[in-house]
């Protein structure tokens, strides 16, 4: 099976896209006519992953994030040279790995494909339901029982394998609902998505999880709830940690898609951030 015929398989699997769709879903190296000797899913492709791919003799990478440092991945086009950016396309073309970015189609699906492996490895399938009124983005609403917030922030270091997170709030106070949020993205000059989810934080949930995350909308109404003793927090894991276990649950219905006629393995992409606390300086 070729390169090519293995993206056939996936696309017809997805929703369909309009034939003028000219979104980030698309080739971002590598042979397509190229026969596929093993695959590789990964959040995003970094060095690590692609080292991964390399031993593994997989010369197919599916992704859910970008490349080469942009949104749409295109050739280097800066005014500078850029040896990283160089060194990496390089590994890849000398190892003849080709990449796919799977993202818009992949968020398409009804339910999120990306979110519905996040909520399964997660624990969480069984007891969320989800808020389609806040726009842009749904809200998955997790009843978790009860929990300490130190404690479901340990639970999410090991469920993930991160290597921390950031959190405000109280430690030690009880949670009961979490909600998966989306990007708390500065460009949403009126906050309409900030304010909504600050409301979804008053009326029903304890704690939220977000994407990308901006200090001066919701994490500072957090802050200030926290500070006036209101059970409210933030678990600040990361964009790509956040999404992370989607790409394993691509593995297993690429398993499925492809009759395991094809070797596909989940490589996590690592955790980008190491942490240092003021007690060990």
């Amino acid at each position: 099976m070729k390169n090519k015929e293995v993206i056939e398989k996936i696309l017809n699997y997805h929703p369909k896209f309009p034939l003028e769709y000219d979104g980030c879903d698309n080739y971002k190296c590598g042979n397509p006519e190229d026969e596929c000797k093993g695959i590789v899913v990964a959040l995003t492709p970094n060095i690590q992953v692609i080292r991964k791919a390399i031993e593994l003799k997989a010369n197919l990478i599916i992704v859910h994030e970008p490349t080469f440092y942009s949104s749409l991945d295109g050739d280097w086009n800066q005014d500078f040279k850029n040896s990283v950016y160089e060194e990496k396309k390089k590994l890849l073309d000398d190892n003849g790995i080709t990449i796919w970015r799977d993202h818009d189609h992949m968020h398409a699906h009804n339910p999120d494909g990306i979110f519905t492996g996040v909520l399964k490895y997660m624990g969480f399938e069984s007891n969320f339901k989800i808020d389609y009124e806040t726009g842009g983005f749904p809200h998955y609403i997790i009843d978790i029982g009860e929990m300490s917030l130190k404690d479901l922030c340990k639970y999410y270091i090991e469920k993930i394998g991160i290597n921390g997170v950031r959190y405000i709030g109280d430690p030690d106070m009880k949670v009961h609902k979490i909600s998966l949020v989306g990007h708390l993205y500065p460009t949403d000059i009126n906050n309409e998505y900030s304010t909504k989810v600050i409301k979804t934080l008053e009326e029903e949930v304890d704690v939220i999880i977000p994407g990308e995350v901006i200090d001066w909308t919701v994490l500072s109404y957090v802050k200030d709830a926290y500070e006036l003793g209101k059970n409210k927090a933030v678990i600040n894991i990361g964009h790509f940690n956040s999404e992370e276990l989607g790409m394993k649950y691509a593995k297993a219905w690429l398993d499925e898609l492809l009759e395991n006629k094809i070797d596909v393995t989940y490589v996590p992409s690592g955790d980008m951030y190491n942490y240092i606390k003021k007690d060990e300086l």
